[in-house]
């Protein structure tokens, strides 16, 4: 047997006794959304307009129990959905979740990322969260999917950054000696997990680290499992990202959340290191960053397979001949308080709500600026925020 299958088989192992996530299931479409698994806001981020098709294919690599897979399937009614993990009592938990809320037009098969040849044709959108840091392979495994991309498509990638996980990695490390030869037994593992964290002292580091942001997830087994006892991780860093980026032969699109990737937001105060900064490339300026703010738990990023075409909305002539509507993944319209596609609030001007209130899909932007007071550096500030979506005149 490969160590590739022993690591498959042991990862499907803890699956089958822990299917994760481990959500409830629904007779009815889940709350809430996530930009990044529809299909019209995350081309929208990715080239600042919205995409020509909707009859797209889907992958959702490494689906797990299917919560993932559900959203993909109700936000993008008009795409073909395919699932793929290798536990197969996970898999099991995927389909009658999406059975139950009525995401029917979802294939299900079990297969490795490493095995995403077997599947036929390309894909518009691949799905990867928290799978490539759980192979023993994930070049490999991000290649293997890369090859599924077609042009012009986007991969959108989940995985695991070392910083943010430091207490994470010694508790797991912890657990795997007291297990001895009983890792793998993974009932065993939580076990042994949970007395660890009820003997440790209140102002032990990773015991508050876990008081104060994990535990609330983490009073599931599902959940503690998962983080905890896994057989297999590989958490990474910016520089070691970007190796894994490279080597999957695709174009970098950007990280799908920029405002943690600005650097002014920690050295704003001291524009001598600005300057100092501007010498730096675009990997350094992420290295730093992570460096000054070593929270990140997780990276979340879009790559793609050129040409992917991006609009270019500073020409004056384009942007009033575009077609604006707002974005379906914002919450809270018509009003001047809403939330964004990240959930977060947003307060719109009288001017800003007026102009979206004209977004009906079949206006220009110059039509709605002939009926409102607003500018074209308004309009830009929309599109940058994700609240409206342009169609290019063709």
């Amino acid at each position: 047997m490969t160590d590739s299958q022993t690591v498959s088989d042991k990862v499907a192992k803890l699956y089958d006794t822990y299917p994760f996530p481990p959500e409830p299931i629904l007779d009815e479409p889940p709350p809430g959304y996530n930009w990044r698994w529809h299909w019209h806001s995350a081309y929208n981020f990715c080239t600042g307009m919205k995409p020509q098709r909707q009859d797209i294919r889907i992958l959702d690599a490494g689906c797990g129990s299917g919560v993932g897979t559900e959203y993909l399937v109700h936000l993008n009614p008009s795409a073909e959905v395919i699932g793929i993990d290798l536990s197969a009592g996970t898999l099991q938990v995927a389909s009658d979740r999406c059975k139950s809320s009525g995401a029917n037009r979802v294939e299900f098969r079990q297969l490795s990322l490493f095995e995403a040849d077997q599947l036929p044709g390309e894909f518009d959108l691949i799905n990867c969260v928290g799978v490539l840091h759980h192979t023993n392979d994930p070049i490999r495994g991000i290649q293997a999917l890369a090859k599924k991309l077609a042009p012009g498509g986007l991969f959108h990638i989940f995985v695991y950054g070392e910083l943010g996980r430091w207490e994470i990695q010694l508790m797991q490390k912890a657990i795997r000696l007291l297990q001895g030869d009983k890792q793998g037994d993974y009932p065993d593992g939580v076990s042994v997990g949970r007395q660890i964290f009820a003997s440790l002292p209140e102002n032990n580091r990773i015991v508050k680290r876990e008081k104060e942001r994990w535990s609330w997830e983490n009073q599931r087994d599902e959940n503690f499992a998962d983080m905890y006892v896994h057989p297999q991780e590989i958490d990474y860093n910016i520089d070691t990202l970007f190796e894994l980026i490279d080597a999957s032969g695709l174009e970098f699109v950007g990280f799908s959340n920029p405002s943690f990737w600005n650097l002014e937001r920690l050295l704003g105060k001291a524009p001598d290191l600005i300057e100092r900064a501007q010498g730096l490339s675009d990997r350094q300026t992420y290295r730093l960053i992570e460096l000054l703010e070593p929270e990140t738990s997780h990276y979340e990023f879009f790559l793609t397979r050129p040409p992917l075409v991006k609009a270019d909305w500073s020409v004056n002539k384009a942007l009033l001949a575009a077609i604006p509507e707002l974005n379906p993944c914002i919450d809270g319209f018509p009003s001047q308080t809403l939330f964004d596609g990240d959930y977060k609030i947003v307060k719109l001007s009288d001017t800003e709500l007026a102009f979206m209130e004209g977004c009906n899909g079949k206006s220009t932007v110059e039509e709605i600026l002939n009926q409102v007071q607003f500018d074209l550096d308004g309009v830009r500030s929309l599109q940058k925020q994700q609240l409206i979506m342009l169609t290019p005149r063709l």
